[in-house]
């Protein structure tokens, strides 16, 4: 069911309409991005470099906020999942190149594993407008 006001934002992917899920929602000044991997088509990126997995997933974050009229800026949570709390120091320093200014709340979890073996980071965000 679709709300009048509501903006759904699609990465294109098959998995999508499968499990019936958006890439982002956006439901007045509130943006919901989901968890995102660092997956380009059925590539996975940076394999074992979870600096590097948080840079694309980040971008991809990024390009899903714009779609939806927001920003990095507009950001005021992120949650990171991580398959091993080990590299919270790469995974950290990659989040501060994008949120040094912003400061949103986050959260870093470890999990037992993510959908792929060799995805070592999953990051939801939360964006609020300003209105």
């Amino acid at each position: 069911m679709q709300t009048k006001n509501r903006q759904n934002i699609s990465s294109g992917a098959i998995w999508e309409d499968v499990i019936g899920y958006s890439r982002a929602v956006r439901i007045g000044n509130v943006v919901e991005v989901a968890g995102t991997t660092a997956v380009d088509g059925d590539v996975v990126i940076g394999p074992g470099d979870a600096y590097e997995q948080t840079k694309f997933i980040l971008s991809k974050i990024e390009k899903a906020l714009q779609e939806a009229g927001a920003s990095m800026a507009d950001v005021v949570r992120t949650r990171m999942f991580v398959t091993n709390i080990a590299n919270w120091e790469d995974i950290g320093r990659a989040h501060g190149e994008y949120f040094s200014t912003v400061k949103p709340v986050t959260s870093m979890l470890e999990v037992k594993a993510l959908i792929q073996p060799e995805l070592l980071i999953e990051i939801e965000a939360t964006a609020i407008l300003s209105t």
